[in-house]
């Protein structure tokens, strides 16, 4: 029995292994110096000082700014969750369709909007809401932010829906069509809710995505964590110091919908016909030949 394996380059031997180790060894104390002179030059500006931290420990900082522009960066965030859920499934399905004009409307529809960056979208959606008078002046921000994440990452949910239907064993839809399933029961009933369960973990990846586009809000006024951040920093003279805690808040809360992707990518290989898709880069597999 002989066991080969599939990477991206060939095992190294002893001299390789110790280049390697020794340009880690440097690219560490490297990293390691230029802190040391970024936070020197810091202390020199005083900008470790005490005094520009205790305000953000402060009852006033959280309840007036922080925890309010959290709460609208999760409202925004869990809304445009929830639509692009909706529009992906929408289009994935009509990408697969069996008509012709429906899979060339869709793919147009798919492929423009992840085509034009997220901002276009949020300012043109500022500038036609407003104007149309469609909504309340006031939540002219939030509906802005929120459709122009409904249509970029929808569409890219909707290729993930079809890029998962085509992973799927070829087996699945002929079992559904020997039953006697048209083929688009087949879709709907077989394979949607296996390419659905394969394709999760990426899925809750790309809500990470949602979830740190809604920053670029505070350009067209929505008054999310970052733009709250910023005021309050400007007004307490600490924008550095604030800046760093609403980062190391996006942090926590991305790295938990990454565990909790990487929990799903386990959890479900073993409950689909088709493997399912990593959250995070290419994996080095194993295969065993005899």
């Amino acid at each position: 029995m002989a066991k080969t394996q599939n990477v991206l380059f060939d095992v190294q031997g002893p001299r390789a292994r110790r280049l390697t180790l020794l340009f880690n060894v440097a690219g560490v104390l490297l990293i390691a110096a230029l802190a040391w002179v970024v936070l020197g030059a810091l202390a020199e500006q005083g900008q470790l000082d005490a005094d520009r931290w205790t305000p953000l420990l402060t009852a006033r900082a959280w309840e007036n700014f922080l925890l309010p522009g959290l709460w609208e960066t999760l409202r925004a965030a869990l809304l445009a969750v929830a639509l692009s859920i909706a529009f992906g499934l929408v289009f994935g399905l009509g990408r697969l369709s069996q008509l012709a004009p429906v899979r060339f409307v869709c793919t147009v529809v798919v492929e423009f909007f992840r085509a034009v960056p997220v901002l276009v979208m949020m300012i043109f959606f500022y500038l036609g809401i407003g104007r149309a008078g469609l909504v309340e002046p006031a939540n002219v921000p939030f509906w802005a932010v929120v459709l122009g994440l409904m249509f970029y990452n929808g569409s890219v949910i909707a290729e993930l829906i079809r890029s998962g239907v085509h992973q799927l064993p070829k087996g699945q839809r002929e079992a559904g069509l020997v039953i006697g399933l048209t083929p688009s029961r087949s879709l709907r009933m077989i394979e949607l809710p296996q390419a659905l369960t394969a394709m999760l973990p990426s899925m809750v990846s790309q809500f990470v995505v949602i979830l740190k586009d809604t920053a670029l809000g505070y350009i067209i006024t929505y008054p999310e964590l970052l733009a709250s951040a910023r005021r309050l920093g400007s007004g307490d003279g600490n924008i550095l110091q604030t800046l760093f805690v609403v980062a190391l808040v996006f942090v926590l809360i991305n790295y938990l919908l990454t565990l909790l992707a990487a929990w799903l990518s386990r959890f479900l290989s073993f409950r689909t016909a088709g493997r399912t898709k990593p959250a995070e880069g290419p994996m080095a597999a194993e295969e065993t030949t005899v």
